[in-house]
C-alpha cells in the first residue's frame, strides 16, 4: 500500500519532490493536479501538495521537501542534506527559503510576461528581470568564496535552487545569460550532476537564445468575397410570403456615442510598447478628451475577504475577463497592494462616455466594486490615474502606504 500521493503540475517546485521520491524509490505516488482528488482536498491549489497516511497533509515545497528528505532511512543521507549543526540548518533553510520566496516569484511574474500568460506590460517586466538579476547576485557573492550555498556539501538548498535555475533555462534564459554568470553555471554544473537531480535537469532542452518580448502580430482583416447581384425573378402570379427577418444583434449602448477623436487603440499600443511614465502618460494627457471619455477609480468592496495575493490577482483577471463584452470601449488597470492575508485592489479605468455602468454592467460581479468619478484637471486625481497606470509608486490606503504586488491591465 502506497504511503502517500504526492501532487505536481510540470512546474518548478515539483520538480525536486518528484526526483526524490523517484531516486529513492520512496513507496509515493505521483500524480498530477488535474484530478478531483486534488481539487478537494487542496482549495487553494498549492503546488506540490502531499497527502499521507491517516489523512496526513502538507503544502509548501520546504515542508514538503523536509517530509521526504526524513523518509530515507540513510541518516549520513539526512544529515548532508538537512544539515549537520544547528547553524548548517538554519543556512539549508536561509537559502531554500531565498529561492523559494525571492527568485521563484520574481521568475513566475517575469515569465508571464515574456510568454503572454499575462498582458505585457514593460515596466513590471523590467523590474521583475532586474529584480532576478539582483537575486542571482546575492547567490554569486556567496558562490565566489564558497562551493555550495549552505553548507560545505550539496545540501537540499542547492538542489532546489538548481532546480528552480534550470528550469529557467527552458523558458526565458538562454547561452547569453549563462555567459554573464560564470560564477553561478560553475556550481550549476557541479550540483546539476548529482544523481538526485541529473536526470530531472535536461540540458538539452535549454534555450540557445533568452527570450524577448515579441508584440503579438495583428490579423489582417479577411475581406468577404462581394456577394453575386441576383437575377431578376419573373414576377409571381400570387405573392409569396416573405422569409422572417433575422433580428440583428443589439448593439453596445456606447455604439450610439460614435466615433471618437481620440484613438483608444493607439493609446493602447503606445502604453504596451513604451515606458509608461517617461513615455506613454504625457502622450495620453496631450491627447486625452475628457469629453469623450471619463475616468473612474475603481474600489472592490470587499477587501477584509481576500487571502492570498496570487487569488486577489485572479479575481481581477476574472473580472477583466467578463468585461470583454465592453473593452473596446475602456481602457484601465486593477492593482492589487499589501500582502497575503492583508490586501486589496484598487485601480483606475477609463470609459466612453460619462457614465460608468453601460460599460461595466455587461459582467455579472460588476456590484462587488466602488466606482468614483475622477477629474483630471485636480492634481491628486491625475496622479491618481498615473499611479494606477504605471506601477511605480505605492498604493496610500488610510494614509498608510501599501507596495503593489500584482495587478492587471483591462486594453
Amino acid at each position: 500500500m502506497s504511503q502517500g500521493t504526492l501532487y505536481v503540475n510540470g512546474l518548478a517546485r515539483g520538480i525536486l519532490p518528484q526526483s526524490l521520491i523517484e531516486t529513492w524509490k520512496l513507496d509515493i505516488k505521483v500524480e498530477q493536479t488535474d484530478c478531483e482528488v486534488f481539487a478537494k482536498e487542496f482549495p487553494m491549489a498549492k503546488i506540490p501538495a502531499f497527502i499521507g497516511p491517516n489523512g496526513f497533509h502538507l503544502t509548501e515545497v520546504m515542508a514538503v521537501l523536509y517530509y521526504l528528505v526524513n523518509q530515507n532511512e540513510d541518516e549520513k543521507v539526512k544529515e548532508v542534506l538537512l544539515g549537520a549543526t544547528v547553524e548548517e540548518r538554519a543556512q539549508v533553510i536561509r537559502w531554500l527559503s531565498f529561492f523559494n520566496s525571492e527568485w521563484a516569484a520574481a521568475f513566475a511574474a517575469a515569465a508571464g510576461y515574456l510568454l503572454g500568460l499575462v498582458p505585457y506590460n514593460k515596466k513590471m517586466l523590467e523590474e521583475k528581470m532586474a529584480y532576478l538579476d539582483k537575486c542571482i547576485g546575492v547567490a554569486e557573492a556567496r558562490l565566489r568564496d564558497y562551493t555550495y550555498l549552505a553548507t560545505e556539501s550539496i545540501s537540499l538548498a542547492d538542489l532546489f535552487a538548481a532546480s528552480i535555475v534550470g528550469f529557467a533555462q527552458t523558458l526565458i534564459y538562454g547561452q547569453d545569460w549563462r555567459v554573464k554568470h560564470p560564477v553561478l553555471f560553475r556550481w550549476f554544473n557541479t550540483v546539476a550532476a548529482h544523481p538526485v537531480i541529473a536526470n530531472c535537469v535536461d540540458q538539452s532542452k535549454f534555450l540557445k537564445e533568452s527570450k524577448q518580448y515579441v508584440a503579438p502580430k495583428k490579423e489582417k482583416a479577411k475581406k468577404e468575397p462581394a456577394a453575386p447581384k441576383p437575377k431578376a425573378a419573373a414576377p409571381a402570379k400570387e405573392e409569396e410570403a416573405k422569409p422572417a427577418e433575422t433580428p440583428k444583434k443589439p448593439k453596445h449602448p456606447l455604439e450610439a456615442l460614435g466615433r471618437a477623436t481620440f484613438s483608444l487603440e493607439d493609446w493602447k499600443r503606445k502604453y504596451s510598447n513604451e515606458d509608461t511614465r517617461p513615455v506613454a502618460l504625457p502622450w495620453f494627457w496631450e491627447h486625452y478628451n475628457p469629453e469623450e471619455f471619463s475616468i473612474w477609480r475603481v474600489d472592490y468592496k470587499y477587501n477584509d475577504e481576500l487571502t492570498m495575493t496570487f487569488m486577489s490577482n485572479n479575481l481581477v483577471g476574472g473580472f477583466f475577463n467578463r468585461l470583454s463584452a465592453s473593452v473596446k470601449y475602456m481602457f484601465g488597470s486593477l492593482v492589487v497592494y499589501g500582502e497575503n492575508n492583508n490586501n486589496g485592489i484598487i485601480g483606475a479605468v477609463m470609459v466612453r462616455g460619462q457614465e460608468f455602468a453601460p460599460a461595466f454592467d455587461v459582467a455579472p460581479d460588476w456590484e462587488s466594486y466602488a466606482y468614483t468619478k475622477l477629474d483630471p484637471t485636480k492634481e491628486e486625481d491625475k496622479e491618481f490615474i498615473n499611479n494606477m497606470w504605471a506601477w511605480d509608486k505605492p498604493v496610500v490606503v488610510n494614509g498608510e502606504s501599501k507596495e503593489i504586488v500584482d495587478g492587471k491591465v483591462l486594453k
